[in-house]
């Protein structure tokens, strides 16, 4: 486990589910753990005890019910992902435009899936926390393989390179992946970058 930025905390560990490492964060400022896997030192190598757990996908359920237990906090995600979780995982919803906690910004994407979301945390100089929709390998950012984008994946790219441009009227200057590393600076001129190869 790394401090990022200030207050801001990164892991990885291996999500058996799908074969890989995932990302998993800390948020200090807010009392949030977002996309949670329990770091592989336990609960013990976070610096404080989480408040709530945020999902920023119905797909990221990883070990949320064990922070839950763990630490008698709440699961939070977007209200689509409740119908995903089917009372197999207990969230209390947020919308799209909710401050989930002071700070934190719910951001319905839904260009993969309807409970694809994202969030903008206005700590430091800002991040946005993205879903499955963008992914960090060695420093690129991209999208996931088509094959994991459903019948029509131009269509999706589309989909989500617009919900993205929405995005940089906001304050970030950080980029945090639930796949891939974190891009700490210069995220917002990256994600510009990134959305005008669409154009």
């Amino acid at each position: 486990m790394r401090e990022i930025a200030p207050g801001l905390f990164h892991w990885t560990a291996f999500h058996e589910p799908i074969g890989a490492r995932v990302s998993s964060y800390y948020v200090a400022p807010a009392g949030i753990v977002v996309d949670p896997k329990v770091p592989e030192d336990g609960f013990e190598a976070l610096p404080a005890e989480p408040q709530q757990v945020v999902l920023t996908s119905g797909h990221h359920g990883r070990d949320a019910q064990r922070f839950a237990d763990a630490f008698g906090i709440p699961i939070r995600a977007l209200h689509e992902a409740d119908e995903r979780f089917a009372g197999a995982l207990a969230i209390e919803p947020f919308a799209d435009g909710d401050e989930v906690v002071t700070g934190v910004t719910a951001i319905h994407v839904g260009a993969i899936c309807d409970d694809e979301g994202a969030l903008h945390i206005a700590v430091g100089a800002g991040a946005l926390a993205f879903a499955d929709g963008l992914v960090s390998s060695r420093g690129a950012v991209g999208f996931v393989p088509d094959r994991l984008l459903g019948d029509d994946p131009e269509g999706v790219k589309a989909g989500l390179r617009e919900a993205y441009r929405r995005l940089l009227d906001r304050d970030f200057d950080d980029l945090l992946f639930a796949h891939g590393d974190p891009l700490v600076g210069g995220g917002k001129a990256a994600l510009r970058d990134f959305v005008s190869k669409g154009e």
